[in-house]
């Protein structure tokens, strides 16, 4: 009874502060979990996109750039779009602005059925997802620098666990629609509907992304005087050398993103290929994936409030480096939901936990460019890795492709715990 009612308390003290903030800080984690509600619809429609690939019967070539045109653009981007938003006093509109824009694709492409020829639909999606790659990698960058000032650094899982929590059950909600719609309309015009139909978490999103009240960021001033880019790149590699903690985990983590990267392709061609999955079940896959974050995060932010981030993310990553090993030695399409969702709760500590530790070991006042390094890095990995996993597959097959991004994944692990990464003190059990 009163584990109940301590419950009860809770749950409306935290009901009263979201439809009632008391002050800023309040309407910010409002605005952030609204502003997430948005973001998951829109999230839910996305996980059709490279099966609409497949099924226009788009090579692995193009399938695998769907991932890498994003990362080029990270890659050639990410560094001068940090340093452009070190110099802006709000990021709030950049970060607002640049999600749009990304969102804007989306509508593109269900309309450019309408007017295209069948064969050039695919490489004409191909075009409108690599100009959408600009807003997204500014997008990236802001989206750490503006949750990291929403939150603060006592309230990162307390935010990230709500708004990654609400966005997994939104999302999860979008699949299974949109899982429906699938089979109640023919193809085309099924996926066009839905892609169309994603400008209204679009609208949703910018209706409460827009009203984020964070404090001005102090511009960094420029240098009289423009170094060489040889004596600058001195420079940075001797400040990473200087910040180890900063530089172990990113060098550690770009190894496990490219076996992240490796596998991103490789999901949805040997679901249909070689599985022959149906809509309705890929739809099932998708939804189970994403309901399981409902309460993945929590979980994991409790876990790492009591035990530290190190734990979670050795514990995290070895279930994610098995993913595609056991996807590898399916023969059925009946257990994949079981292992998208298991997939799925080991991918969320891996998110929180990253999170984290990228803000904890970036250096105070240059938090955009520390983060649009460790983006570089993670581009770097998501480029090459869908290319190389596409040849593989095509040159051995999906399943010893597959194989190969796990073998990736467990070398991550391995720099994981060869350089402690997350070994901080646990946090103090608040918020």
């Amino acid at each position: 009874m009163y584990l109940f009612n301590t419950f009860r308390r809770r749950a409306a003290a935290g009901f009263r502060s979201f439809f009632q903030p008391a002050d800023t800080a309040q309407r910010n984690i409002r605005n952030v979990l609204l502003d997430g509600v948005g973001v998951g619809l829109v999230n839910g429609i996305a996980t059709f996109l490279p099966v609409f690939l497949v099924r226009l019967n788009a090579s692995s070539f193009l399938v695998g750039l769907l991932t890498a045109l994003p990362a080029l653009a990270g890659m050639l981007l990410a560094l001068p779009i940090g340093r452009l938003l070190e110099g802006r006093r709000n990021i709030v509109p950049w970060y607002t602005g640049s999600r749009q824009a990304g969102f804007a694709a989306y509508l593109l492409i269900g309309l450019a059925p309408f007017v295209l020829p069948p064969d050039w639909v695919p490489i004409v999606i191909i075009l409108i997802w690599a100009l959408a790659t600009v807003p997204q990698t500014m997008l990236n960058v802001a989206f750490t620098v503006v949750m990291g000032a929403v939150a603060g650094p006592d309230r990162r899982y307390f935010l990230m666990s709500r708004r990654w929590s609400i966005l997994g059950l939104t999302t999860a909600g979008s699949v299974a629609l949109c899982g429906w719609v699938l089979n109640q309309v023919s193809f085309p015009l099924n996926y066009q509907l839905i892609f169309i139909g994603s400008f209204l978490g679009g609208v949703l999103s910018f209706a409460f992304a827009s009203r984020i009240d964070i404090p001005d960021n102090t511009p960094v001033a420029k240098p009289a005087e423009r170094l060489p880019w040889r004596e600058r790149t001195r420079a940075g590699v001797a400040a990473l050398r200087q910040n180890r903690a900063y530089s172990q985990f990113v060098g550690s983590q770009l190894v496990f993103r490219f076996g992240m990267g490796l596998g991103l392709p490789l999901f949805p061609l040997y679901w249909v290929r070689e599985l022959d999955a149906s809509d309705a079940w890929i739809g099932v896959i998708n939804t189970t994936g994403s309901a399981v974050l409902l309460v993945a995060y929590f979980m994991w932010a409790s876990l790492t409030r009591r035990h530290g981030a190190g734990l979670v993310l050795r514990i995290c990553t070895l279930g994610i480096a098995l993913y595609p090993l056991v996807t590898a030695l399916t023969t059925s399409a009946l257990p994949l939901p079981l292992y998208a969702g298991l997939a799925n709760i080991f991918l969320a500590g891996i998110e929180l936990v990253l999170f984290d530790i990228l803000l904890s070991t970036t250096p105070p006042g240059q938090t955009a460019s520390y983060v649009a390094l460790y983006q570089l890095t993670t581009y770097i990995a998501l480029f090459f890795g869908p290319l190389i996993g596409t040849v593989l597959a095509d040159a051995f097959g999906f399943g010893p492709a597959l194989i190969a991004a796990s073998a990736l994944r467990f070398v991550g692990l391995a720099l994981f715990v060869l350089f402690n990464i997350g070994a901080q003190p646990p946090k103090p059990t608040g918020a």
